[in-house]
């Protein structure tokens, strides 16, 4: 068997770039077609029930409905807080998600391990959880001592804090991501050249991790506008005090006004798709969309 043993692997593959970059759906065969079809139908139910949601809050309410709810008072008030709190998260998170990110990309050291773990608790415990637990720390005997000169617990600085310990935790996750997909053999050439290692930092670093921050911003700004569980516990569901969006949505819901309730919620999925479009439109890093950062 000489001849099959002789053949270059490589002559296999056609020399046409044409043919190297033709539509995956002109080399499906048709016997796949019916497992595509089924892969079509499974997929297809989830997206199908998220338009049918949409489509139910559209047709739900009028324009006249949406703008008299708009026009309530405590909805801008809500509207308002919620802007002025997810901004100051987003800019708290980032603050904080930047080094711990670098750190956890570019350097082993004791504990990280458990230091990674410990990062993802706010992702996967329960929000409520999370409330709660914000609850009892501020009922130590240091934090009540610091709420007489500044309070903290059912105010606005509670919702802030309770945005900020949920949001901060995707925004590590991202510029994790963002970090470790930077060539860290151009900060080696930066220091090679003079710079010690926070120059590099920031003149090589950080301008190539721009993306990846602005998308950490983008998700950490729409996860605080959508955070309820922990503002609820550890804020309160104050009008015109603690109330933002989400709790906006629920306290409308408890005196039967679905109308009202139904505009707010459009208004946060309106929301919530334009920080989806700028994620992937700033590259997604480390969340599956646009175009990822490439070592050069």
């Amino acid at each position: 068997m000489a001849g099959v043993d002789s053949v270059n692997p490589s002559s296999l593959q056609s020399s046409d770039p044409s043919v190297a970059s033709a539509p995956a759906k002109a080399l499906v065969a048709p016997a796949d077609r019916r497992f595509l079809a089924a892969l079509i139908l499974l997929g297809g139910t989830y997206v199908v029930l998220l338009l049918a949601m949409v489509a139910a809050d559209l047709f739900y309410t009028t324009p006249g409905h949406l703008w008299r709810a708009l026009g309530s008072p405590e909805i801008q008030y809500a509207i308002r807080l919620s802007l002025l709190s997810c901004t100051l998260t987003t800019l708290l998170s980032l603050w904080v998600a930047v080094p711990i990110g670098y750190l956890m990309a570019r350097f082993e050291f004791p504990g990280r391990a458990i230091l990674d773990a410990l990062l993802d608790i706010p992702i996967v415990l329960p929000p409520l959880v999370i409330g709660l637990s914000l609850l009892i720390l501020f009922q130590t005997a240091p934090l009540r001592a610091l709420e007489t000169v500044f309070p903290v617990t059912y105010a606005v600085p509670s919702v802030i804090l309770a945005q900020f310990m949920v949001a901060c935790a995707f925004a590590v996750r991202t510029l994790r991501t963002t970090f470790a997909q930077i060539n860290p053999r151009q900060e080696q050439v930066a220091m090679t050249l003079g710079c010690n290692r926070a120059q590099a930092f920031w003149r090589v670093v950080l301008p190539a991790a721009r993306p990846g921050i602005l998308t950490a911003a983008t998700l950490a700004w729409a996860r605080a506008l959508g955070e309820f569980g922990p503002i609820l516990v550890f804020s309160g569901a104050t009008r015109m005090k603690t109330e933002v969006l989400p709790t906006t949505v629920f306290l409308e819901l408890s005196v039967g006004r679905l109308e009202a309730a139904v505009a707010v919620s459009l208004l946060m999925m309106a929301s919530a798709v334009v920080a989806l479009f700028l994620v992937r439109a700033w590259g997604g890093a480390g969340l599956g969309g646009g175009t990822p950062l490439r070592h050069p």
